[in-house]
C-alpha cells in the first residue's frame, strides 16, 4: 500500500496528480445524498408549487452543470470531458428526498468527484428554492455509492 498522499509533492506542497500515463477507461461514478424538510416542504416541492418554480427541473440541471464544472469548483480536479450526468429524485419518507446522481467519463482518473459534486449542488438548489416555507432544511450523508472502470479494448 503506498502511504503518501496523491496531491502532495517531494517538497510537500498541493499539485495535480499526473494521470497521463494511465489508460482511458469507461468510467462511472454514483453517489447519493438526502435532502430533508417538512412534509408540506417535500409536498411543494413533488408538486412543483414554490414560489420559486418547479424546484425538482431546476436541482437537476443544477447537479448535471456541477458535474460538468467540478475542476472549475474543487481545486486539483482534472477537467474531464463528461460524457453522461444525470440527477433523479425519490421521496423515501414523508420529510426526505434521495438525490441520486450517475456520471459517466471515459478517461484516465474516477468521476466520483463530479458525482458527489452533482448531489451537492442538486441539494443546494433544492434548499434555496425552498428555504422560504421551510427554515428546518437539512442536507445529509452525501456519500459515493458505486465507483466503477471498465476497460474500452
Amino acid at each position: 500500500m503506498n502511504d503518501r498522499l496523491t496531491h502532495i509533492d517531494s517538497q510537500g506542497k498541493a499539485s495535480m496528480v499526473n494521470v497521463s500515463g494511465k489508460k482511458p477507461m469507461l468510467r462511472t461514478a454514483v453517489a447519493e445524498g438526502f435532502f430533508h424538510a417538512k412534509e408540506s416542504a417535500i409536498d411543494a416541492i413533488l408538486c412543483g408549487d414554490l414560489p420559486k418554480g418547479e424546484a425538482l427541473a431546476v436541482a437537476r440541471v443544477a447537479g448535471i452543470q456541477a458535474a460538468k464544472k467540478c475542476d472549475d469548483l474543487i481545486p486539483l480536479c482534472h477537467p474531464l470531458p463528461v460524457e453522461y450526468a444525470d440527477v433523479q429524485f425519490e421521496r423515501i419518507a414523508p420529510d426526505r428526498i434521495r438525490i441520486l446522481a450517475t456520471v459517466i467519463v471515459t478517461g484516465r482518473t474516477g468521476i466520483e468527484m463530479e458525482a458527489l459534486t452533482a448531489v451537492s449542488v442538486a441539494g443546494l438548489t433544492l434548499w434555496d428554492m425552498t428555504k422560504a416555507i421551510d427554515t428546518s432544511l437539512a442536507i445529509k450523508d452525501i456519500t459515493l455509492v458505486e465507483k466503477r472502470k471498465e476497460s474500452i479494448d
